[in-house]
């Protein structure tokens, strides 16, 4: 089926309205407008016609919990996204207000466009189609509200839920896609470990022409210490890090390498002259099948306008390491802060403190979800999607495998240009529209095949 224009510019006119509650969780200043956009999703839930939908509280964060069914008999797809979206800082950056969305050169600009908002959209527009037009069905969806925060409340509630949530497909619409002329399913994702490192020298900021010279300064440690995270080749140099990375043969890597990717195009996108990472490995290899580390953020010292010199007392920084098949996040997350911790002199005190950790999941192509959104996707595109490794993490992927089904799809929609968790996120109206139908397209390929199977 296609959408007609009415509604198109219906559905994208409720999509404006649920971006512009800024959902942020990390941040308890935005509680209030947490809690409205998760009875926002709520509603719309009603509006579509989902016969059962409840707000759940948590320690955290709410959970929505919807469930629609024509038939209980039918396999049941549970569709999980989340609701909450990450901070907009640095807001200078924007081109407008982060959150008062605006449509320009065929997408939507806001936080939490792509990521993830339009995409749990895409999945209540096309449970509406499927109601007014009868299709089979029967759905359970759980949009969460900490998913920017690793999920700390969601895995108490799948365990406590177990038999509530039971389900033969999982669908997830939280990843990207090559490109709209190359469309792709994700079959792996990279977990995570966040780690955030405190170093403190003396007791307070001291004048830099005073005690310069004297006294270790923190910034100039913890500098060095980050430093030593990584050789002149790329690799972590954590002890053990490496331990349990499975090494794909040269045929996988071969596969991996054939997908369409412009290496010129991407170095243009960033506008940057040439990539790095590990060596002997390519760019879809470094974020793909390989770990990796990265400083997200570090501070120190006076940062204002203008000068002020002193030896700062404290030096901070943010560190995130991303996982491949094998690894285990509390596993590296223990040698991390042991490595770290040796790295300091004795002039400095450290601390290595554990924000949150994923692991990484892999999903086969031989899954019968998998060959579903398969036929899925060749309906309304005309072509395969093609099986591709994603670099992020999706921290409940893991747990919802090992808790309710192996068979999770993820199929997302979200493109390299999106700009997710940076200034100026987007999501391109063609792929909202394309993926509304996507979804569509899928309930009714397995409504059709579970027919075609019992006759």
């Amino acid at each position: 089926m296609t959408l007609n224009n009415n509604d198109k510019d219906r559905f994208l006119n409720e999509l404006i309205d649920y971006l512009s509650i800024p959902s942020v969780s990390t941040d308890d200043a935005f509680k209030d407008e947490i809690i409205k956009a998760a009875h926002f999703t709520k509603d719309a839930f009603i509006e579509a016609g989902a016969e059962e939908t409840r707000v759940v509280e948590t320690k955290g964060h709410p959970i929505v919990v919807a469930h629609s069914s024509t038939d209980d008999n039918l396999p049941r797809v549970l569709v999980y996204g989340h609701y909450d979206v990450q901070p907009a800082d640095p807001i200078e950056l924007w081109d407008q207000d982060p959150f008062l969305p605006v449509v320009k050169n065929g997408r939507v600009v806001a936080r939490g466009s792509a990521d993830d908002k339009g995409q749990v959209y895409m999945h209540i527009k096309a449970l509406e189609y499927l109601k007014k037009n009868n299709i089979p069905h029967n759905i359970l969806f759980l949009i969460e509200g900490e998913e920017e925060i690793g999920s700390p409340n969601l895995a108490p509630f799948i365990i406590d839920n177990n038999d509530v949530l039971a389900c033969d497909i999982i669908l997830v619409s939280d990843t990207s896609m090559i490109s709209p002329q190359n469309p792709s399913i994700t079959t792996s994702i990279r977990g995570l470990s966040y780690l955030e490192i405190k170093v403190t020298g003396p007791n307070r900021d001291l004048h830099s022409g005073t005690y310069g010279g004297a006294v270790a300064n923190p910034a100039i440690e913890l500098s060095k210490i980050l430093a030593q995270l990584k050789d002149e080749r790329g690799r972590v140099t954590i002890p053990g890090f490496y331990d349990d990375v499975i090494e794909l043969s040269q045929v996988e890597r071969g596969k991996l390498n054939a997908r369409p990717f412009d290496l010129s195009h991407y170095k243009k996108d960033l506008d940057i002259k040439e990539v790095t990472g590990e060596a002997s490995y390519t760019t879809l290899e470094r974020t793909g099948i390989r770990p990796s580390l990265d400083i997200n953020g570090i501070w120190s010292g006076y940062t204002g306008k203008g000068s002020k010199t002193v030896l700062p007392s404290i030096a901070q920084a943010k560190v995130s390491m991303r996982l491949v098949a094998n690894q285990n996040h509390e596993d590296i997350t223990r040698k991390a802060k042991t490595y770290i911790t040796s790295l300091a002199p004795r002039t400095v005190k450290i601390k290595v403190e554990e924000h949150h950790g994923a692991q990484p999941a892999m999903m086969s192509v031989d899954n019968f979800g998998y060959r579903i959104a398969d036929k899925a996707f060749q309906d309304v595109w005309g072509k395969r999607p093609l099986p591709t490794y994603e670099g992020g993490s999706l921290p409940i992927v893991s747990l919802l495998q090992e808790q309710l089904t192996e068979d999770v799809v993820l199929m997302g929609f979200g493109l390299d240009e999106d700009r997710i968790h940076s200034p100026n996120e987007s999501f391109s109206l063609e792929m909202f529209y394309k993926g509304i139908e996507t979804i569509i397209a899928f309930y009714n390929n397995l409504f059709i095949s579970i027919k075609t199977n019992n006759e």
